[in-house]
């Protein structure tokens, strides 16, 4: 049966058989709904490489999610913190 908040129950369903969490199913299906389906395929899950990425912006990120001993680290150190953790 259709859920009224899932736009596109196909896509929906494929992704839920693939073993994706009902709310990130019902995210992608709708996105894809609502635009063109390469649009959300070509942005979906791609960020630039923390190579790329500022110190400070490293930092930043590093002390979101609770990194130990970031402000003693140098970029590379910071890199393999936040690739690793």
């Amino acid at each position: 049966m259709p859920r009224s908040s899932i736009t596109d129950e196909k896509t929906y369903q494929a992704l839920r058989d693939e073993g994706a969490s009902e709310e990130k199913a019902a995210r992608i299906a709708n996105a894809a709904a609502a635009t063109s389906r390469g649009k959300v395929a070509a942005t979906g899950g791609r960020s630039p490489s923390y190579d790329d990425w500022s110190k400070d912006k490293l930092l930043q990120r590093a002390r979101q999610i609770g990194i130990r001993g970031r402000s003693s680290m140098n970029k590379k150190d910071l890199i393999n913190a936040l690739r690793n953790h």
